[in-house]
């Protein structure tokens, strides 16, 4: 298995890797296409294809800072699901840095597999509150867990992850992006920074990521 990485609109796996990312996620947890586009030729953003030979199989789109490598979006074909392209294609990121990801909490059975299938692929859950910035206007930030490997973050690790740029990229290129200092009045309708960790959570730096 190779990755290979898509730096623009022209490239012959970009509209299969669009078509599959379309499909996987939830509208409110994909870009809009403008911003998608827009970020393609950033050098720490990685739109990755994942091919078995010459074939498609899925996509990881993932950030890379000296820190830390953050999985934005992955995914597998669905006829490929279960056929351990998901772990094959984890396994080929090195373990030189923390690698992280988002996964929804787990409190029903797809999120606790989903769970499951990380923590084999050795992820641990970190007990830090977290907040993804929102994709879009109109749709607040969502609830997530943060999970790493080889090892859980520290709360220093956590901290730097929200306070790098990176999580601005999230949202830097949509129309809407408000940076976090600004008035609440000015806020209202999108993303709103969180200071309430959830009950059991530690709050590594208040959610400062917007």
């Amino acid at each position: 298995m190779t990755f290979e990485r898509i730096p623009s609109p022209s490239h012959p796996l970009y509209a299969e890797a669009m078509a599959l990312y379309g499909i996987s996620f939830p509208a409110h947890e994909q870009r809009e296409t403008p911003s998608q586009t827009a970020i393609l030729t950033h050098p720490d953003y990685h739109f990755t294809a994942i091919l078995d030979g010459s074939h498609f199989v899925g996509d990881m789109l993932y950030w890379e800072t000296p820190d830390f490598r953050y999985i934005e979006h992955f995914c597998i074909l669905p006829a490929l699901r279960g056929q351990r392209y998901g772990s094959r294609a984890l396994s080929m990121l090195p373990n030189d840095r923390p690698v992280i990801l988002e996964i929804d909490p787990p409190v029903d059975e797809i999120a606790i597999r989903r769970k499951g299938f990380y923590e084999r692929c050795g992820f641990t859950a970190n007990p830090y509150s977290h907040v993804h910035p929102a994709y879009h206007k109109g749709v607040r930030g969502h609830d997530l867990v943060l999970m790493s490997r080889p090892d859980g973050l520290t709360d220093k690790q956590c901290r730097a992850f929200h306070t790098n740029s990176i999580l601005k990229h999230g949202i830097e290129h949509s129309r809407f992006f408000v940076p976090a200092k600004l008035s609440e009045a000015r806020r209202t309708g999108g993303t709103r920074e969180r200071n309430d960790a959830k009950p059991g959570r530690k709050r590594c730096c208040a959610n400062a990521m917007v």
